[in-house]
């Protein structure tokens, strides 16, 4: 299951679909075409940083997202071109006064159907 303290990570999700066309590499293998769909977040550096070691591996949601399951995409190479991202920086002033930045990150998560089988 997704860690209950992290679901807030997912509260802005969009909901994406991952397409690249198959294509020779420069080792002069094929790769496959991929359709995949995914969610697609904003977070924090500081989020992103938290969630990290939870990469790569597979995990049934709830609330918002009954049935399904997520993997977040950090450095798995058939999904390269959507590995996190620079999401911005927003410049903010605290109630005291002190300017500060927040650091974003745009990641993925691939998004599937959980299959349980079923005793009859």
């Amino acid at each position: 299951m997704w860690p209950e303290e992290f679901s807030f990570i997912l509260d802005a999700a969009e909901e994406v679909s991952l397409d690249s066309p198959a294509r020779d590499r420069e080792d002069g293998s094929h790769s496959e075409a991929i359709h995949r769909r995914a969610l697609k977040v904003r977070m924090t550096q500081a989020d992103y940083e938290r969630i990290w070691p939870l990469a790569e591996a597979r995990y049934r949601l709830q609330g918002r997202f009954p049935g399904k399951a997520i993997t977040l995409i950090v450095n798995n190479p058939h999904y390269s071109q959507w590995h996190p991202a620079d999401g911005g920086t927003v410049e903010s002033v605290s109630d005291s006064g002190r300017a500060y930045s927040t650091r974003y990150v745009v990641a993925h998560f691939l998004l599937d159907d959980v299959r349980e089988t079923v005793e009859a």
